[in-house]
């Protein structure tokens, strides 16, 4: 399978930005971390990150027919972009939502999501681990796809 692991605005902070909530690894160690887990052996792998709401949608264009699922940590934007939650609904690729701290335990404004509804789960608060359950969701909704 060919899937886009796609990070929103901020999250090229990690590993210093509020290390008690969202952890010590930087972006790039938790895409190395899913790269080199068993279980992404077996796909291709297409990482992507954008502070900005535009490029993430002209990614997720770009790639809606060759991408068999999207695993996407929307940041800040899972609250509001109704903007990104339209493009996840008009690619038709399989998508998770993924979140790194859980969102259902923070303020208020955090517990919405706008995306949630056009993904096929969401996982949130399984820290990097949450990436890779994600692609394991893929595998298995593409088995009962087929």
């Amino acid at each position: 399978m060919k899937i886009l692991i796609v990070n929103g605005p901020n999250l090229n902070l990690l590993g210093e930005r509020e290390p008690e909530v969202y952890g010590r690894d930087t972006l790039s160690d938790v895409n190395k971390w899913i790269e080199n887990h068993e279980l992404s052996g077996d796909h291709q792998l297409h990482f992507f990150q954008s502070n900005h709401e535009g490029e993430i949608i002209d990614y997720l264009h770009a790639h809606r027919k060759s991408a068999d699922g999207v695993v996407i940590n929307p940041g800040g934007l899972t609250h509001y972009s109704v903007a990104l939650r339209d493009a996840i609904a008009g690619i038709q690729v399989a998508t998770v939502e993924v979140h790194i701290s859980d969102i259902h335990a923070r303020e208020e404004f955090r517990q919405v999501s706008m995306v949630r509804d056009v993904c096929i789960a969401q996982i949130s608060g399984h820290g990097k681990q949450g990436y890779v359950e994600a692609i394991e969701l893929l595998e298995q909704y593409r088995r009962q796809s087929s």
